[in-house]
């Protein structure tokens, strides 16, 4: 896809929504972070449904550790491999207490450097909280610049350093959701939605559906 087309495309994107944000409900960074944990290879609604019962009672790291492990699960047991994001979740909340005062860091090393947080995951705090550009590659992401030709790539990162080349700056910021959103309502796995696609004749997909 040429620049002239890539800049079409992310300019109807904005157009249909010029304020995107993440599905997932939260009021702080740690919040934000461990909505973001749960939510691997599970479903934003799913996640906001378990929080919004888990934060009245805890949303910080030392309240999460005076819980205990037990009764976090409890919390979080609708949500695909609970047992392992929730052991996660403590380890990270014990390491924010005692090495960050129990802040998010703000580095892609220290977040990376968290249990249960890897590249994806840091990347999503990186842009939403601190409002860096990244784009955080999930299966949605992947088949939308694989499908659309915008930024083709064998695996996750090869994508992600190629969308990081093909998206222009001024739509950096923003296109992690615009992607994100697109795949998971327009271009689905299946069988993508052409006929409301607002970038269908910019898009290279050699087996689009007829609108």
């Amino acid at each position: 896809m040429n620049a002239e087309k890539r800049r079409k495309l992310f300019e109807r994107l904005q157009g249909m929504d010029p304020h995107p944000t993440t599905e997932l409900k939260y009021r702080t960074h740690f919040e934000l972070l461990v909505a973001v944990i749960l939510s691997a290879q599970a479903t934003d609604k799913g996640v906001n449904k378990a929080t919004e019962k888990l934060f009245p009672v805890a949303n910080t790291p030392q309240a999460i550790l005076d819980l205990g492990l037990t009764k976090f699960k409890r919390y979080v047991k609708t949500i695909g491999l609970y047992n392992t994001k929730a052991a996660n979740i403590m380890k990270t909340c014990k390491i924010l207490v005692e090495k960050h005062h129990g802040k998010v860091p703000r580095t892609r090393e220290e977040l990376e450097a968290l249990p249960g947080v890897g590249r994806k995951t840091a990347n999503v705090i990186l842009n939403i909280a601190y409002g860096e550009p990244t784009i955080a590659v999930d299966t949605h992401i992947f088949r939308v610049a694989n499908r659309t030709g915008l930024a083709p790539g064998k695996n996750v990162l090869e994508v992600e350093k190629n969308l990081m080349k093909a998206v222009p700056k001024d739509f950096r910021q923003h296109a992690h959701h615009w992607l994100i959103l697109h795949g998971r309502y327009t271009c689905i796995a299946r069988k993508p939605r052409c006929g409301s696609c607002v970038i269908y004749n910019l898009c290279e997909y050699q087996d689009k559906v007829e609108p």
